[in-house]
């Protein structure tokens, strides 16, 4: 596994207040989810932070949506706020802010 994929699993783990490791492969999961994701909002070529950096406003939209993921994996808004209808569409709003900085803008 990657330097890059490693800090960001215990990063996301962080946020996540996990101190196991019995889900880090599904963490796992969810960061090559959430690093592609990023990829192709940023209109970046696949596997771009495998060989790039990553800036650390797209690290926390990418830790944010990871955790996102994590706590909503049975399809429910997950985490602390999961008494809140709009928990889920403010966290994509908020992710969608996040990597727009470092989109590469095409017309």
């Amino acid at each position: 596994m990657s330097d890059l994929k490693t800090e960001l699993r215990q990063k996301v783990k962080d946020n996540l207040m996990v101190t196991h490791s019995e889900d880090d492969g599904l963490i796992d999961s969810y960061l090559t989810a959430a690093i592609s994701y990023a990829e192709q909002f940023q209109h970046l070529e696949d596997n771009y932070y495998s060989i790039n950096p990553m800036s650390s406003v797209t690290m926390q939209g990418v830790i944010m949506l990871s955790s996102h993921f994590y706590e909503s994996r049975d399809g429910s808004t997950g985490g602390y706020f999961g008494d809140n209808i709009k928990a889920a569409e403010q966290v994509w709003n908020t992710v969608h802010l996040l990597l727009r900085m470092g989109k590469e803008w095409q017309v």
